[in-house]
């Protein structure tokens, strides 16, 4: 037997389990979401697309998960590469002492578990109660003290914000090992020939540094349109519908024993990745060729 198969018999196993664990559930989700499988019947009866028909109805509320996904997406995709970005910065070349210390501190928040973080943003951010409330008020700022998961148009903002404050430091790693890989002689030269730090910054670290801008884009779609666990800890999709997703509604119609009507909400959700995904990656890929090529 030939030395150049051994490689693929090592594979094999692994595209098995791949297969039994995850195409055939996918396909079979598909399969269930054109029908009307539920707890309240033993019978699953096919009912062709009625499943999608009443989740993009403009009577019903999918619409809105939908919406409220993207728009959490989007300024959780902005924020955390910003401001994760400026961090990576900060300590790759503002910050000389105790750095290693401000990394820790500010990589913390990412590995605490989400349960945690939401029940203490929870206390904080409780109108009546909530210690940022109290402190804004102590010092004369009444009118800033609002009820940051209670008033439906600014729910989804706190959420953000503290999705933001969970996940930045976890980007900022990335960024910063990114920024770490690029030559020093770069900068060297650019400072001889007179460049500002905009220029440095805009004709050396962007464009260098856009593999690991691609990484953390990929990442935080993925995450933001999967994203369930800190919005239902948090407020449970309220006040009212103003901070549902797609994954709290999956979770919802699932817990309703609405089966069929679950698997069709979750096979858009998995289109919506395959979708986003491709068009982030070739969107990226195309930025970054022209970067080289110029």
């Amino acid at each position: 037997m030939s030395s150049s198969r051994y490689p693929v018999y090592f594979v094999l196993p692994a595209i098995a389990l791949y297969i039994i664990f995850f195409i055939i559930p996918s396909i079979s989700g598909i399969a269930y979401s054109f029908t009307d499988w539920s707890s309240y019947s033993d019978e699953i009866n096919y009912v062709g697309w009625q499943n999608f028909q009443k989740i993009f109805s403009p009577s019903e509320r999918y619409l809105t998960y939908i919406w409220n996904t993207l728009v959490f997406t989007g300024l959780t995709i902005v924020l955390k590469t910003v401001f994760g970005l400026g961090l990576a910065l900060l300590l790759n070349e503002g910050v000389r002492r105790f750095v290693n210390l401000y990394r820790v501190l500010i990589y913390l928040p990412a590995i605490l578990p989400t349960l945690v973080v939401a029940l203490i943003f929870r206390s904080i951010l409780n109108p009546a109660t909530g210690l940022l409330n109290n402190v804004l008020r102590f010092v004369g700022l009444d009118a800033l003290a609002l009820r940051w998961l209670v008033d439906p148009h600014i729910a989804m903002l706190s959420v953000v914000a503290v999705d933001t404050w969970k996940g930045i430091g976890y980007i900022m790693v990335i960024l910063l090992a990114g920024l770490q890989t690029i030559p020093r002689d770069y900068y060297e030269a650019a400072q001889i020939d007179g460049a500002n730090a905009w220029s440095r910054f805009r004709y050396i670290t962007l464009p260098l540094l856009m593999p690991a801008i691609m990484v953390v884009t990929v990442l935080n779609v993925l995450y933001g349109l999967r994203v369930f666990d800190i919005v239902y800890a948090l407020t449970n999709g309220g006040p009212g519908y103003a901070t549902e997703v797609i994954s709290t509604e999956i979770f919802k119609a699932f817990s309703k024993g609405q089966y069929g009507l679950g698997t069709a909400v979750s096979s858009i959700l998995f289109v919506i990745l395959l979708v986003a995904g491709y068009f982030v990656i070739r969107l990226l890929e195309r930025d970054r060729n022209k970067e080289e090529a110029s």
